[in-house]
């Protein structure tokens, strides 16, 4: 089911938020963090940036692996 709204988020949208971002004058999370309660599609793309940006994290492995 998170795959669908997911495709419907970043499917063929290649650069698309970021430059949105650079256009506000804002950094994506900046930008992300600002949009993230958004209707539509700038919404979902900023919720997705969102899930995306934890710096300094070790990143999980959704597949089971280490």
């Amino acid at each position: 089911m998170a795959k669908k709204w997911m495709s419907k988020a970043f499917g063929n949208s290649h650069g698309q938020f970021k430059a949105k971002a650079e256009k506000a004058g804002e950094s994506t999370a900046q930008f992300a963090k600002a949009h993230e309660h958004s209707r539509g599609k700038l919404g979902k793309q900023a919720r997705l940036a969102e899930m995306g940006m934890h710096h300094g994290e070790k990143k999980r492995n959704w597949y089971g692996g280490k």
